[in-house]
């Protein structure tokens, strides 16, 4: 078994040049790019990830995701419109030869009524993204239609082209069953968020140190697969515009990168403790 592990680096860093740093000290192969310069990525242009590009190959880093914020918009959002930011984004991903976009499932006004234009919309995403190679993976988010379990398993059942990335401490701070979610969820992820957070109070800690069993769930891998560095265990640059609730951490670091540090510290303690050996940019078992 295989298990390469990717970050959010503007977590580490809003600079560019400073995500490379933080990803080569931690031996982070890829990356999933959503902040660079203190602006998302759906707001650059594919002449602007031409030199990402360039310097993600000097560096030995590849772009496992685009962490889009593609479906985090109200339900009746004009459709037409949005689909042109989601093409951007889709040419965006080809220039770095990225064939994967993290995505979510809209701002619902009412879940019942609306599930039937959630599907037709996602279904649409869908099929601009394949014209491009490219696959939508769904996370699970405070707010968006897929929220919970059940609203995700309907997502994956009527959007065959969807794929599912699964974040356990936005499942705790939903008071989702974290058993549950696991056991029905996870033989449908394709690849996992690496962020824990506490139900009392939805404060977020680093993996293994919350309710969101990260221990569990790391060890109900059965496949190679891919665990991306979430960590929001201090406020970054951008965190309200993707994010608008208050972030409340339990632990406290003198800098962004102490805390992305201890965030890659626990997951590889936690492979350790599982019987993975770092080899080069994979943790093998």
């Amino acid at each position: 078994m295989k298990i390469k592990l990717c970050a959010f680096a503007d977590e580490y860093s809003g600079w560019f040049d400073k995500q490379i740093e933080g990803l080569k000290l931690h031996n982070i192969p890829y990356i999933e790019l959503r902040g660079i310069d203190g602006k998302n990525v759906t707001t650059y242009t594919p002449e602007d990830a031409k030199k990402w590009k360039a310097e993600f190959d000097k560096n030995g880093i590849k772009v496992w995701s685009i962490g889009s914020p593609i479906g985090k918009v109200k339900i009746d959002e004009d459709f037409d419109e949005y689909l042109k930011v989601v093409e951007n984004v889709c040419k965006i991903a080809n220039v770095l030869e990225c064939d994967k976009i993290r995505g979510f499932s809209f701002f619902p006004n009412d879940r019942e009524k609306d599930k039937e234009l959630v599907v037709e919309k996602l279904n649409k995403i869908c099929a601009l993204l394949k014209t491009y190679g490219l696959t939508l993976y769904h996370e699970n988010e405070k707010g968006v239609f897929g929220e919970t379990v059940e609203w995700c398993e309907y997502l994956l059942d009527n959007v065959p082209e969807l794929k599912c990335v699964y974040d356990p401490a936005n499942f705790v701070q939903c008071n989702v069953d974290i058993n549950k979610a696991l056991k029905v969820l996870q033989p449908r992820t394709d690849y996992y968020h690496i962020k824990d957070a506490f139900y009392s109070d939805g404060a977020v800690v680093p993996a293994g140190c919350g309710d969101g069993m990260l221990y569990e769930m790391v060890k109900g891998i059965d496949k190679d697969t891919v665990l991306t560095l979430e960590p929001h265990l201090t406020v970054f640059s951008g965190y309200s515009d993707i994010d608008h609730t208050e972030l409340k951490n339990r632990y406290k670091y003198p800098t962004r990168a102490d805390a992305f540090g201890d965030a890659v510290k626990h997951i590889k303690d936690i492979l350790t403790d599982l019987g993975y050996k770092e080899e080069g940019a994979e943790w093998i078992k």
